[in-house]
């Protein structure tokens, strides 16, 4: 995936977007600054129906806050919706109904049908929409994604300490819907079947949770995620011929192993591999390809921007954010069909 990089001066003239924040919460306060950051923006304000919460963001950003959803939006030519995910689909429809372009947060809404209801509304109003999928922008995915060539077995482990905060849902919308959509975008197949688990530990809902998905050219994507771990860990790897590519989504490092003919002249440092009789030698080979600094947020945010100035399909579409919701539900189906087995 190339990232591009927009300037707000368009044949010499300033070309900014009014953009208003519905959520003023933890991300939401991020979303803020990073809308403060980019030169592409205009930030019309915020609404947020918590006075304590709107009253800290107004005294620490300066910024104008709305008396109402409905208000923000008439004044905004995108709506950026950072709300719990509950909220998602009625903010949306509103912003959609008034013909704005809509940033929304992950997941896209809480069902299929909101999410159905959401993508004919957009088509209507012809406007563009993009769903928060923030790791599609981390910068070890970004460096990872020329070295994926059809991988055959992916592992991801989204594992997380215990914060009350994204309980409202299960764990599988919360972590795991992360990974979902990275192995959605990388493996070009329909999903052939899946396999699922999950244990409820300090929610209502499943807090930590394992699917095998299996897809139709072969490959099969291991996804664990939990919330109640006692450390951090966003880690995935990419298992494909000859090689595999690392990702740290956390530490933001990847790491690209392959095996490669050794040749005339082997690295006399490498680990060289005796394939057998009539085969040639091969020698494993680590490269570390260069991880750039970027803020993935920011960068989410400016690249839907450009979908909007150059008229362009979103980078992480409405489609995209349907698909790894339909997927995260087939996996929590199955969860709670083996809960009923037991």
């Amino acid at each position: 995936m190339k990232i591009r990089f927009f300037s707000a001066f368009i044949n010499g003239q300033v070309m900014t977007k009014k953009i208003g924040v519905l959520g003023a919460g933890h991300l939401g306060k991020i979303h803020i600054q990073c809308i403060l950051a980019s030169d592409l923006f205009e930030l019309t304000g915020f609404y947020d129906p918590d006075n304590e919460t709107s009253e800290h963001v107004v005294s620490t950003f300066g910024i104008h806050r709305f008396d109402s959803d409905d208000a923000l939006i008439e004044a905004s030519e995108i709506v950026d919706i950072v709300t719990p995910t509950v909220s998602h689909y009625n903010c949306a429809s509103k912003s959609l109904k008034k013909a704005r372009h809509v940033f929304i947060e992950k997941p896209l809404t809480t069902s299929l049908e909101e999410a159905s209801r959401l993508i004919d509304l957009a088509g209507e109003a012809n406007v563009k929409v993009q769903v928060g999928h923030v790791e599609r922008f981390n910068p070890a995915f970004i460096a990872a994604k020329p070295y994926l060539n059809n991988p055959l077995f992916i592992e991801a482990h989204r594992l997380g300490q215990f914060n009350p905060r994204g309980t409202d849902v299960p764990v599988i919308l919360d972590l795991m819907i992360h990974d979902i959509d990275i192995i959605l975008n990388v493996v070009n197949a329909g999903v052939k079947r899946i396999f699922a688990s999950g244990v409820s530990v300090v929610s209502d809902t499943p807090d930590i949770a394992n699917a095998r998905v299996e897809f139709n050219n072969g490959c099969v994507a291991n996804l664990t995620a939990s919330r109640i771990s006692m450390k951090n860990m966003r880690k995935t790897r990419f298992f494909q011929h000859e090689g595999y590519i690392a990702v740290d989504f956390l530490s933001k490092e990847t790491q690209i192993i392959r095996l490669k003919d050794v040749g005339s002249s082997p690295d006399p440092m490498a680990m060289i591999i005796d394939m057998g009789p009539e085969k040639n030698r091969k020698q494993i080979w680590v490269e570390k390809p260069e991880i750039k600094s970027i803020n993935a947020i920011k960068t989410e945010l400016e690249t839907f921007y450009g979908s909007i100035i150059e008229n362009t399909e979103p980078l992480v579409s409405i489609m995209d954010g349907y698909a790894s919701l339909e997927l995260a539900y087939k996996i929590m189906d199955k969860i709670e069909d083996n809960l009923h087995l037991t």
